[in-house]
């Protein structure tokens, strides 16, 4: 597996760094990752390094670069309060922005041969639905993504193929919070949303024990493949 941290310049000319992963020929269609709000942790390095391996060229911002640079966060009691001490802290819009950058910066990179997504989980999944409003990506998919009913403004932005995934018993993200989203998107051919029984907030994360869930997990990723190939 190729791995290297690169540089991303922002809209200021600000300059912050993401974690890229190549697939094993080098080169492919791009994905931005977003992180959770643990930050580009072993976890997250991991599931870029997991779509690398699909054949994607994939790059994880370091979206609490403002805060903190490369966050790296345990899913422990002491990582999980630093985590949401910095989520309260975090400017979404800024961040959202950023992850528009980081789209950007994958498009111009050598290696990417195709067409790019978005990807995100949790706050990432947020994001990724943000900056698809921005940046315009061929595709983006948010996994659990909170906060999503919050930012239902700029949902005629996102013209772009977009898929949700949703736990049914996620204990963040309330299901008339998924309700709202759903039917904001209702009569419009570009977004698909996928309900995931039994399973709880996190369900992709092999890294919280709690809550992943290894069937959910497959079958989402399968989902997101598929989907993938289909638009990229």
């Amino acid at each position: 597996m190729k791995s290297r941290w690169i540089d991303i310049e922002g809209t200021q000319g600000e300059i912050f760094s993401g974690y890229l992963s190549l697939p094993p020929t080098g080169s492919g269609p791009g994905i931005v990752l977003v992180q959770e709000i643990w930050g580009v942790n072993e976890h997250i390095r991991s599931v870029a390094d997991q779509y690398a391996q699909d054949g994607y060229v994939v790059l994880a911002p370091d979206v609490f670069w403002r805060l903190e640079r490369r966050v790296d966060l345990d899913y422990d009691e002491a990582g999980t309060v630093q985590a949401f001490e910095l989520y309260q802290k975090l400017d979404t819009a800024q961040a959202a922005t950023d992850v528009a950058s980081a789209l950007r910066a994958l498009r111009e990179l050598p290696e990417v041969t195709g067409k790019v997504a978005t990807l995100g989980f949790c706050l990432g999944g947020q994001l990724a639905y943000r900056a698809a409003a921005i940046g315009q990506p061929d595709a983006a998919v948010a996994y659990y993504g909170g906060g999503i009913d919050q930012h239902l403004d700029v949902a005629d932005n996102v013209t772009t193929p977009v898929m949700f995934h949703y736990a049914q018993q996620d204990g963040h993200i309330p299901q008339e919070a998924v309700q709202k989203v759903k039917e904001r998107f209702a009569g419009k051919s570009n977004a698909t949303f996928f309900d995931y029984a039994d399973t709880d907030h996190g369900f992709n994360c092999w890294g919280r024990s709690k809550m992943y869930n290894q069937r959910a997990a497959a079958l989402a990723h399968g989902r997101t493949l598929q989907f993938l190939a289909q638009h990229l």
